[in-house]
């Protein structure tokens, strides 16, 4: 699969064998039986090309690794102690690429309700609303804000 995803195209058995042997030996019937099982197992789709198959991902690699991750995750019988020591192998910058993760997946953010000792100070910043107009109203008429220099 490694040598398919890497051409993120349709590639034939010809193709792949070459690029194996750059490497190691390896006959053509090997390479075409593997590119064959991983079509019976659904990982590849094949199209015919005069004798030949070209053979393409049906999935991303990144989706692959992440149905693994999701697998492994779901027969945990503790997720949450399972992500913990997940986690406590993670480099710190595979912790920084997972708190991009989460952020992409959330979306913008949002500002959150000011807590107490907050709320005295947001509502004297708050600018007033004209009379009658309820502050809900103002809000909608500017729905969201510019993002800032990271995006966000």
């Amino acid at each position: 699969m490694t040598r398919v995803w890497k051409w993120n195209r349709p590639v034939t058995v010809r193709e792949v064998l070459e690029d194996l042997q750059q490497e190691r030996s390896i006959a053509y019937t090997t390479v075409m039986t593997v590119l064959d099982n991983l079509h019976q197992k659904g990982w590849v789709r094949r199209e015919a090309e005069g004798r030949a198959y070209r053979y393409e991902a049906v999935s991303t690699r990144a989706a692959y690794a992440a149905a693994l991750m999701n697998d492994a995750w779901s027969q945990s019988d503790n997720p949450a102690a399972a992500l913990v020591a997940f986690f406590g192998m993670m480099s710190e910058e595979q912790r920084q690429a997972l708190r991009d993760a989460v952020r992409i997946v959330q979306g913008p953010e949002t500002p959150e309700a000011p807590g107490p000792r907050h709320q005295e100070a947001a509502q004297e910043e708050a600018p007033e609303a004209p009379e009658g107009e309820a502050p809900e109203a103002r809000e909608e008429e500017n729905p969201g804000s510019a993002p800032d220099a990271d995006g966000r």
